[in-house]
């Protein structure tokens, strides 16, 4: 029996995504067809289409004559990133507040940040990081709303990059378990215009928090 393409193209895709969004593939890589072609048991045209798709909505970046790569976003890339966030995070905080399963989230939301806390006192970064993620998402889930979400899951692979940097910002990982709460208790009451402003100020804190940390970085490497 024949496999549809797009059943192909979709496990290409899903294949390399997963690899960036985990750290497989790490800022940088090269991403070449003949090595998925092999690792895959396909032939190469889903692997260019999805690579294509890829390309297209920010998870890797066409170099001309050299092929693809895991974008690695420079300084301004990044700090533009928490701008973009502190809208589409206020928006999905301001909905999901207002939603009528609002306290239903809250109680997902709550089990995630206890986790949050316990990943901190273990200093385990890379948990922290993907519970972080997990929280935003399901405020972003939450929103019901059917164009924020897929907006916001295209910047995934970006603010993995951004949440990474800013959790190494000396004593950011406490503050922001504390936003978290906030941002938590905003939506158990159903107050949207609460959970709008705690959540826009929990971004621009985590982009103040990489600011600072990039100029701390940058500082040290100067002669």
């Amino acid at each position: 029996m024949t496999v549809p393409r797009h059943t192909l193209l979709n496990a290409a895709y899903d294949h390399v995504r997963a690899a960036i969004l985990d750290g497989s593939l790490t800022p940088g890589s090269r991403v070449t067809v003949r090595p998925l072609t092999e690792q895959l048991g396909l032939s190469p045209t889903p692997i260019k289409a999805a690579l294509a798709a890829l390309e297209r909505q920010g998870f890797l970046v066409a170099v001309p004559h050299r092929g693809y790569f895991v974008p690695e976003g420079s300084t301004d890339d990044l700090l533009e990133l928490y701008e973009l966030r502190e809208a589409l995070d206020g928006i999905a905080a301001r909905r999901t507040a207002g939603a009528p399963g609002h306290d239903r989230i809250a109680d997902q939301l709550e089990r995630l940040l206890a986790r949050q806390r316990k990943a901190i006192e273990a200093n385990n970064l890379q948990s922290y990081g993907e519970l972080d993620l997990a929280f935003h998402r399901l405020i972003w889930e939450g929103s019901g709303s059917r164009r924020l979400i897929p907006i916001a899951e295209n910047l995934i692979a970006q603010v993995r990059m951004g949440n990474r940097l800013s959790a190494q910002a000396p004593g950011r990982l406490p503050v922001a378990v504390d936003e978290h709460e906030a941002i938590l208790a905003a939506i158990r009451d159903g107050d949207p215009r609460a959970a709008e402003r705690h959540t826009r100020d929990h971004v621009r804190a985590a982009g103040q928090a990489l600011r600072r940390y990039l100029g701390v970085a940058g500082g040290a490497e100067q002669p």
